[in-house]
């Protein structure tokens, strides 16, 4: 009921004041387990991708989002769960493996933090292991605006277009196959991913 509730309210703030866009919704499986990698570039990321798709979305938050009580509960609502930046949070890793496995769709940014020029970042291996050991498909995303709404080190917002594209699903099934244990598979997955962002980014620059 909270989901649902703040997802409407959500898009319709995006919808009035952001005149958000969304392109490629149906490349979105309607059941079973999905990550959904995108670019990341601001704090608004996550409820702006999460109130475009008609799933209950979960997400990685940062740990020290879950101090205060309150947003703790508030976020968690919202199906976000912790994660402790620049450690390799095996916790979180198997959190989010869990939760795909119970067929519910997972947003990650591959880059494990916002791009500070717009530009992307480096994929980390942990994006590949989870697909690894998920084994879903995986959809590229890539959201453009939401660098102008709120920028880094701003606490003001503004009201610019916001665009969310949505690729092709990939599945990775018979590359982990083929890997044979191989552990640059990972890195591979990870690659493949942020080629997808890129390639989304390329289109609608």
């Amino acid at each position: 009921m909270f989901y649902a509730f703040f997802h409407l309210i959500f898009f319709i703030i995006a919808k009035l004041f952001f005149r958000i866009k969304v392109v490629g919704h149906s490349n979105i499986p309607k059941k079973g387990g999905v990550i959904i990698a995108s670019n990341h570039v601001s704090y608004l990321d996550p409820p702006f991708i999460g109130c475009v798709i008609r799933r209950k979305v979960n997400s990685m938050a940062r740990d020290d989002l879950f101090r205060n009580p309150v947003f703790a509960w508030i976020i968690r609502k919202w199906k976000a769960f912790p994660v402790k930046r620049g450690s390799g949070d095996r916790g979180a890793l198997k959190e989010a493996v869990k939760r795909l496995k119970n067929g519910e769709p997972v947003l990650l940014f591959p880059e494990g933090t916002r791009s500070r020029d717009g530009r992307l970042g480096k994929g980390m291996p942990g994006v590949g292991l989870i697909v690894g050991l998920a084994g879903v498909p995986v959809v590229p995303a890539f959201i453009k605006g939401l660098e102008e709404v709120l920028p880094r080190n701003s606490k003001m917002i503004r009201f610019k277009k916001v665009t969310i594209v949505f690729g092709k699903p990939i599945d990775f099934t018979e590359m982990i196959e083929k890997s044979r244990g191989d552990k640059k598979i990972f890195d591979n997955i990870t690659h493949e991913i942020m080629k997808g962002i890129s390639e989304l980014k390329e289109t609608w620059k």
